[in-house]
């Protein structure tokens, strides 16, 4: 089985650290393969990041050229990914879905442990679209930056004092708000005394099971493939009509 798994902003570093987090969790015979936008924002922080982000990723996806059986969109709370959804045949699953629909088995509510403050409304946007924000008991900000998480120390303490406070607001389980916290869960879940839920490898797990399944995109309503037109991309790229591609192969 072979996983694409598509980081939301253009630092090869965070793509690597996203990697090494959804092959800890991929299964014998899952191969993971981290894309890297070519052009959008260094972080994603923000409605103008997050738009530019989708466009950028969906780019990303449309001319890569090797076969894939599935897509893991690993942006919490960033756009894309029901373009991705009509942009390939193959299961695409996005990181916060994938992590808040994890944590409802695991408690009755729970709460996101993310970024900056101005992330929340974004990421509570999200989680309402997808259909599980009604089980969501609070969202709360560490004060850091995405590119401020390659500190661990700083970010383990940031996140335990948020995820208090996550707690104290009702959250039974808590989930990584950002790809950049993963493997974050396995030092922090313990002192918090609740389950922690990385979204990267909640994906990549459901991504898996859809595959194995024989499961992909309903084509019927909302997912029908794109309609067939003129579409250009920029500047200097060649222009598309219809679907770019299916992914699978």
């Amino acid at each position: 089985m072979r996983i694409v798994v598509t980081n939301c902003n253009t630092t090869q570093g965070m793509t690597e650290e996203i990697v090494r987090g959804a092959r800890a969790a991929a299964g014998p015979g899952t191969t993971v393969t981290g894309l890297t936008p070519v052009w959008g924002p260094e972080s994603a922080e923000g409605w103008l990041d997050s738009y530019l982000s989708a466009a950028a990723v969906l780019d990303t996806l449309r001319t890569y050229e090797e076969p894939y059986d599935a897509v893991v969109m690993a942006g919490f709370g960033e756009h894309g990914r029901e373009g991705a959804r009509e942009l390939v045949d193959v299961p695409v699953v996005d990181i916060t879905e994938a992590a808040a629909h994890l944590a409802c088995l695991l408690g009755r509510r729970y709460g996101v442990v993310t970024t900056l403050e101005r992330s929340c409304g974004q990421i509570e946007d999200s989680l309402d679209a997808a259909g599980v924000g009604r089980n969501c008991a609070a969202i709360v900000g560490t004060g850091l930056g995405v590119l401020d998480l390659a500190d661990s120390d700083r970010t383990t303490q940031a996140f335990l004092a948020a995820g208090q406070r996550a707690r104290d607001a009702g959250a039974e389980v808590l989930v990584l708000g950002c790809a950049g916290m993963t493997g974050l869960q396995r030092t922090v879940g313990e002192k918090l005394g609740v389950p922690v839920v990385d979204g990267v490898g909640a994906a990549v797990k459901l991504a898996e099971s859809l595959v194995a399944l024989g499961l992909t995109t309903s084509r019927v309503g909302g997912y029908a493939k794109p309609l067939p037109k003129r579409r250009s991309w920029g500047p200097g790229d060649r222009i598309s009509r219809g679907s770019d591609k299916s992914g699978a192969g």
